[in-house]
């Protein structure tokens, strides 16, 4: 299903299959069905194709889905730029909820890349809010991220997006992007600073105290390991639970092809765990 204002897919099981104990009751009977409510936030440039291979992994599990993947020349450019424009996509993700009447149920966010977390970061921001404040989040895997101004690995994804675009094209967006980062990220970022935080610094300091789970992998070419374990001392350092799993050969954004099996098992513990918590 899709909306002319967001291009995004959701899933909806036909029967919920989970349930939520009333202690209180006699025998502690099931007094209350829920169905969890997964946001996935792709990568810079992967379809809703690619997404849908993790979202079988919860809606095969009684979960509503909801896939969303944020235009890449946003993620790459706009933020770059220290336009703030992904924040309008994420009221609208959140918006969704209250549309499809699912608003009280858990939530869990399935982050990738760092893509992801850009969009992720507006998220948190309007959790703050008063319309959105009383939305359940129960826990965020994130898959590949956060890197912190890493331009090498920005380059190569975004030069993974651009494979198709003719060669004299590619060049020329790729050499902007560079001259883009260099001058706000590097040149003026103590004037950039005042008027737009950079997600990795927002993420690292964010009030969220829901369980987190890091998947990574040294093998890494894009985001770097060291950023993300930089980042779960971070959020061990505030009091947040978390869990990070290093999968030491598998490249960026491909831990789930390597290792199905394992992969796949640690999303479903971690999201059950934060359901029934």
């Amino acid at each position: 299903m899709a909306s002319a204002e967001l291009d995004y897919t959701i899933e909806i099981p036909d029967q919920p299959c989970w349930s939520q104990k009333n202690s209180s009751s006699p025998g502690g009977k099931e007094a209350e069905t829920q169905q969890p409510v997964v946001i996935l936030l792709g990568w810079g440039g992967c379809k809703d194709k690619n997404l849908a291979k993790y979202s079988a992994i919860y809606h095969k599990r009684g979960c509503i889905v909801i896939r969303y993947i944020a235009p890449w020349h946003m993620v790459f450019f706009s933020e770059s730029l220290g336009i703030p424009s992904l924040r309008v996509l994420a009221q609208k993700l959140l918006e969704l909820l209250f549309d499809y009447e699912i608003e009280k149920e858990p939530l869990l966010f399935h982050v990738f890349s760092n893509a992801g977390v850009m969009l992720y970061r507006y998220v948190l921001e309007l959790l703050q809010t008063h319309r959105f404040c009383h939305l359940r989040v129960v826990g965020t895997i994130f898959d590949s991220a956060p890197g912190d101004s890493n331009l090498v690995g920005a380059l190569r994804a975004l030069a993974a997006i651009l494979e198709h675009w003719p060669a004299i094209l590619r060049l020329l967006l790729l050499v902007a992007f560079a001259l883009v980062v260099v001058l706000f990220h590097f040149l003026l970022a103590p004037i950039t600073a005042l008027f737009h935080t950079h997600f990795y610094d927002r993420l690292q300091d964010a009030g969220s105290c829901w369980p987190e789970l890091y998947l990574y992998s040294r093998a890494d070419e894009v985001v770097q390991s060291r950023d993300v374990e930089r980042m779960v001392e971070a959020r061990l350092a505030r009091r947040v639970l978390v869990r990070s799993v290093d999968f030491v050969s598998s490249a960026h954004v491909s831990h789930l092809r390597d290792y199905p099996t394992y992969y796949t098992s640690l999303c479903v513990d971690f999201m059950r765990n934060c359901v029934h918590c």
